[in-house]
Parts: C-alpha cells; sequence; structure tokens
C-alpha cells in the first residue's frame, strides 16, 4: 500500500476512494492484531514488575479492552484528516 501511495504520487486521492480502501473492519483488524502485540508485553512487564500472574492477567485484560477501542476511533478520526494526503 505504500509503494501504491508513493507511485501515485502526482495523483490526488478523494475521501471516497480513501474510505473504500480504508474501511471499518480493515481498522478493526487492524486494532485488534496490535491490541495481541500490546498485550502480550503488557501481560509480560505487568509479571515482571509484581511477580504475580494473576494480577498481571487483568491488568493486560483491562489494557487490552482500553486500547482497543482508542485505536479504533484513533484510526477512524485519522481516516478524515486529509493532512499527508
Amino acid at each position: 500500500m505504500i509503494a501504491q501511495m508513493l507511485l501515485k504520487s502526482k495523483e490526488k486521492s478523494t475521501y471516497k476512494e480513501d474510505s473504500v480502501g480504508e474501511k471499518p473492519i480493515r481498522s478493526v483488524a487492524k486494532a485488534l492484531s496490535w491490541r495481541v502485540v500490546g498485550t502480550l508485553d503488557t501481560l509480560i512487564v505487568s509479571y515482571v514488575l509484581t511477580g504475580r500472574i494473576s494480577l498481571a492477567a487483568s491488568i493486560a485484560s483491562v489494557d487490552f479492552l482500553t486500547k482497543l477501542v482508542l485505536y479504533f476511533f484513533h484510526e477512524r478520526i485519522w481516516n478524515v484528516i486529509k493532512w499527508g494526503k
């Protein structure tokens, strides 16, 4: 996708074209995959700091849910911003 954007650098895309290419379900998939990575990191760091797997899992669970929602809305807002397109 980045290569395509670089190759079409002289052409301006419209919001309609961008919204078709970046559907909300894509944002959900990206949010889920990133949160799996982030949650594993949080789980490991929490366990190292607390020494208790149950507490680390609780922290990682809350972190997963809150940041998943925040990331989704962050992606959708950036999809509307025309800067850098």
